[in-house]
């Protein structure tokens, strides 16, 4: 059984933790880029380790102003794959923002840029019972793309524009 003395205690760590990082937002993070978010050169990345089908990852960075990364350099895969390890200690599999769902074996960055850099395993994309339709980051030995089944449930990276 918890006194009054160690709640009131409990209230006043976990106001001080709050209070430590907002503070940290506010003093140490770059001004252009949200709190909780990634900046790499122009863009700020964001790790979304809750596990939903493309579509609804996608629709989840659209809800904090983004959309799904692209991708556009070997350093820039390299940096995402940094802030994916640094939140789960592991290269887990992500979605990231290409599909050819509106036609096949035409790949494009929902983001609307240009599919300039490519990072496919071997074989890929293979479209495996002609079902995978989504672009997924860190899949086998090598931790390079795969296209997935969109409704299948993985975390994710959203990106914008600082």
């Amino acid at each position: 059984m918890f006194s009054m003395k160690t709640l009131t205690l409990s209230a006043l760590l976990a106001t001080v933790l709050a209070g430590a990082a907002a503070d940290y937002c506010l003093v140490k993070r770059p001004a252009s880029c949200p709190c909780g978010w990634t900046q790499y050169y122009g863009r700020c990345f964001l790790y979304v380790a809750q596990p939903m089908a493309w579509v609804d990852a996608q629709k989840h960075c659209q809800s904090v102003d983004a959309n799904l990364a692209s991708i556009h350099s070997k350093e820039e895969h390299q940096m995402i794959q940094s802030v994916i390890f640094t939140a789960t200690n592991v290269n887990s599999e992500a979605w990231i923002g290409a599909s050819d769902a509106q036609q096949e074996n035409y790949w494009f960055w929902i983001d609307g840029t240009l599919l300039d850099y490519l990072n496919w395993g071997a074989g890929q994309p293979d479209d495996k019972r002609g079902q995978q339709d989504c672009m997924k980051m860190n899949w086998g030995d090598n931790n390079l793309w795969d296209d997935g089944n969109c409704n299948v449930s993985f975390p994710s990276v959203c990106a914008k524009n600082a």
